[in-house]
């Protein structure tokens, strides 16, 4: 059986950070491009640049420092759009503008208002004026799985027409079921009778339960570009799981005759760190990455497993990275142990963080006899990666006392060089320490959502909060850690507080009304 090579496409980075409560900085985004590329996928969509100054800016930081492979920027057909994707692809090594518009029924009489013309005239000007500036297009027809076939294949000969290098064909909302997708793509690909050197994608949506199903199904009927996303994050259910379309291409060439080049290995490592980045967590019973993928509890089951493994497992643990044996780090523990089990994690730091982190661990080995690989990740997210270079506060002391259900909190924090200390009582040891902390900022901000969880089974294990904090329209997310659950709630609060103030100054939007502060 010949093989063939099928491209992963990655849009983590754009469609993943849509996710509803995710909200990356550019330092987070480097470090899931840079561990994208350890992956070795074949093209990173690295943000929508005419969205946001923050998305331009992501894109072309990661265009400009993470080479070897394709970014791609998102684009409509509109020449703004198209103008600012190669403005901040222009320095990559393999650029790739990806623009798009809708051609549903629904959508071009909705959201569009347009004609069928209209909508062909928009193809027609935005793919010719991309060609223009890259050599590399990739046009998508937005909800095409509701188009009509005769419509829709029209629009892909008119971007193959007008330069068009890759025809992507999205199930934007996840409609589909994968013999009818099947099918559709085989129709449609015949219909349009592309040239051989422009290649078909598919990047389909899990509103069903059925993205990775539809993806494979495209698969066997000669696509040969798979758009997907890290842990299947992405708006509202999501979209086609990268590290499952990986597997079972590896796993079934026999079914599918075709197989990407990305390192498998690194999957689990890969997982794990856009999971601690973005808040979101993996279940435990996820296909490939979750905790539970390669467990097995039911007697029946380890006896097979003493007798043979592959009476239970397709796939070996090591495959995708994910840990056989437990390698347990403690205060004897060096520095190149150290930076070796990070980057098995998935981080990707430079000299200066791994310095700043290998302190942190030092420190932590001090204060409990066995250290995790959830109490590593957690203090890296928290200290080293999330930390934003200008913070507005920094957490200085805390002191709580508890009596009779109700609660005091003393908190100190410092704001340009100068320590400012309040006090305040709650329902709680934490309600106090934030009924203090929002004295101190002069914000009343809502609480949205509030986790905190711990990071292995032990009594001394690192306790990591997420807080997620909206004001004046504006949501923030942030993140603590610490043996100290109570110092864990206080740190994410003021993580949340500073993150607040940047996406709000990004945003152009006043925290305190007339008040400037």
């Amino acid at each position: 059986m010949t093989v063939e090579d099928v491209r992963i496409f990655d849009t983590t980075l754009r469609d993943g950070e849509q996710a509803a409560g995710v909200n990356l900085n550019l330092t987070e985004k480097l470090q899931v491009a840079h561990q994208l590329a350890r992956l070795r996928v074949d093209i990173i969509e690295a943000g929508f640049p005419a969205a946001s100054p923050g998305d331009f800016q992501s894109v072309q930081t990661i265009a400009r420092e993470v080479p070897g492979l394709t970014v791609a920027g998102l684009a409509r057909t509109r020449k703004g759009d198209i103008e600012a994707a190669f403005e901040a692809l222009k320095d990559a090594g393999r650029p790739r503008i990806h623009t798009f518009i809708a051609t549903s029924p629904i959508h071009r009489e909705f959201k569009l208002k347009m004609s069928r013309e209209e909508v062909l005239e928009q193809v027609r000007t935005g793919v010719e004026h991309a060609r223009s500036l890259v050599e590399d297009v990739e046009f998508s027809a937005e909800d095409a799985s509701r188009s009509e076939p005769d419509f829709l294949a029209e629009v892909f000969r008119t971007a193959v027409e007008h330069g068009a290098t890759t025809l992507n064909i999205p199930d934007t909302v996840g409609y589909a079921t994968p013999e009818e997708f099947g099918a559709f793509v085989e129709a449609l690909i015949r219909e349009v009778a592309a040239p051989k050197n422009v290649a078909w994608s598919v990047h389909c949506h899990n509103d069903l339960g059925m993205a990775v199903a539809n993806s494979l199904a495209a698969v066997r009927m000669g696509v040969r570009q798979v758009e997907c996303t890290v842990n299947g994050l992405g708006e509202r259910a999501g979209n086609a799981s990268m590290e499952e379309i990986v597997m079972a291409l590896q796993t079934r060439t026999d079914r599918y005759g075709a197989r990407s080049r990305v390192d498998t290995t690194k999957l689990y490592g890969t997982s794990k760190l856009v999971s601690r980045l973005t808040g979101v967590r993996v279940p435990p019973n996820k296909a490939i990455v979750g905790d539970n993928a390669f467990a097995h509890e039911a007697g029946i089951h380890q006896h097979g497993m003493l007798c043979n493994r592959t009476t239970y497992e397709i796939m070996r643990p090591e495959d995708v990275g994910a840990p056989g044996t437990a390698l347990v780090l403690g205060k004897h523990s060096g520095r190149h142990a150290f930076r070796d089990r990070l980057e098995a994690l998935g981080y990707h730091l430079d000299e200066d963080q791994i310095d700043k982190a290998f302190g942190l661990f030092k420190d932590l080995c001090d204060r409990k006899k066995t250290v995790s690989d959830g109490d590593i990740e957690a203090l890296v997210a928290d200290e080293v990666v999330s930390a934003l270079p200008e913070r507005r506060y920094d957490m200085v002391d805390f002191g709580v006392q508890v009596s009779s259900g109700r609660a005091t909190a003393s908190i100190t924090l410092r704001r340009d060089g100068q320590e400012i200390t309040d006090a305040a009582a709650g329902n709680g040891p934490v309600d106090a320490a934030y009924e203090a902390i929002k004295r101190i900022v002069g914000l009343e901000p809502e609480l949205r959502e509030f986790r905190i969880h711990a990071t292995s089974e032990q009594s001394d294990s690192v306790g990591e909060t997420v807080v997620v904090l909206r004001h004046e329209g504006v949501n923030a997310q942030g993140r603590g850690a610490s043996t100290d659950v109570i110092e864990s709630a206080i740190k994410a609060y003021v993580s949340a507080v500073n993150r607040l103030h940047v996406v709000a100054a990004a945003k152009e939007v006043n925290l305190y009304g007339t008040d400037s502060r």
